[in-house]
C-alpha cells in the first residue's frame, strides 16, 4: 500500500487538536501527537514545521470549521445561540482559544490581520445596514457571553447553580444579547428608558 500523506497529516491534526486543547503549546508533546496519530515525529516536523507552527495551523482549522457552522448573522441573539451549541459541541476550538490568550498573551497572534477580517464580518453583520457605532461592542458582548459561558463550567455551577440547565441559558444568553443597547436604543434595556 503506498503512502497516503494527506492521511497522514488529517490524523495528526486531529492528534494534535486534542493534545493542544488538552495541554496547551507548552504542555503538549510531539511524541504523544506522534502516538495518537500513528505518525512518526519526524513527519510532523516535516509536515508543520515545529510545535509552534503546528498549533498555529490545527488553531486556524478550528476557527474556519467554527466560521463555516456559524457564519455571521444580522440577528445577534440567534446567533449567540447559535455559538453557544458549537462550542458546547466542539469544546476544543474553545480551549484552544484560550490556550492562545494564555501563552500569547497581548502580542500579535498568528493570522491576527485574517482574523481581525473575519470579525470585521461579524460587524458588519450586527450593523444590518446602520451606521451603528456601538455594533462591534455588542458583537464582542455577544462573543463573551456565548463562550465564557462554556469555558467556565465551575462559575456557571457556583454562580447559576448545579440545575441550571444548558438549554435555559441559551436561552437567557439570547435575551441577554438582545438587550445590548445599539444606536436606537441607546441607555435603554428591552426598548424601556
Amino acid at each position: 500500500m503506498a503512502y497516503d500523506s494527506a492521511a497522514t497529516k488529517a490524523r495528526i491534526i486531529t492528534a494534535a487538536t486534542a493534545e493542544f486543547a488538552a495541554h496547551g503549546v507548552a504542555g503538549a508533546r510531539v511524541d504523544r501527537i506522534a502516538t495518537a496519530a500513528k505518525a512518526n515525529k519526524r513527519a510532523i516536523y516535516d509536515y508543520f514545521g515545529d510545535k509552534n507552527k503546528l498549533f498555529a495551523v490545527v488553531l486556524e482549522r478550528c476557527l474556519v470549521e467554527l466560521a463555516e457552522a456559524v457564519p455571521p448573522s444580522e440577528d445577534l441573539p440567534g446567533y449567540a445561540e447559535r455559538l453557544f451549541e458549537y462550542h458546547r459541541a466542539h469544546p476544543e476550538a474553545l480551549r484552544l482559544v484560550m490556550w492562545e490568550a494564555l501563552e500569547i498573551g497581548d502580542e500579535l497572534v498568528p493570522a491576527e490581520e485574517e482574523r481581525t477580517l473575519h470579525y470585521e464580518d461579524k460587524v458588519t453583520a450586527a450593523r444590518a445596514g446602520d451606521s451603528d457605532d456601538d455594533a462591534r461592542a455588542r458583537v464582542f458582548f455577544t462573543l463573551a457571553l456565548a463562550s465564557w459561558s462554556v469555558a467556565m463550567p465551575q462559575l456557571r455551577r457556583m454562580v447559576l447553580g448545579a440545575d441550571f440547565g444548558m438549554d435555559r441559558l441559551r436561552q437567557e444568553i439570547a435575551r441577554a444579547v438582545a438587550s445590548l443597547p445599539s444606536n436606537g436604543s441607546r441607555g435603554r434595556v428591552d426598548g424601556r428608558p
